[in-house]
């Protein structure tokens, strides 16, 4: 599995900034892998 850290701390640091924020990318690049990292470690 290929650690996305630089895009997990960006969208950690704007979390609470008001704003939508949205991922795209091509399939199976990582879109969900990045949400359910988001949700183990901080929405917990």
């Amino acid at each position: 599995m290929i650690n996305r850290d630089k895009y997990l701390k960006q969208l950690i640091a704007t979390r609470g900034n008001g704003f939508p924020k949205v991922i795209t990318g091509i399939r199976r690049c990582g879109k969900s892998y990045l949400l359910n990292e988001i949700y183990k470690e901080y929405l917990k």
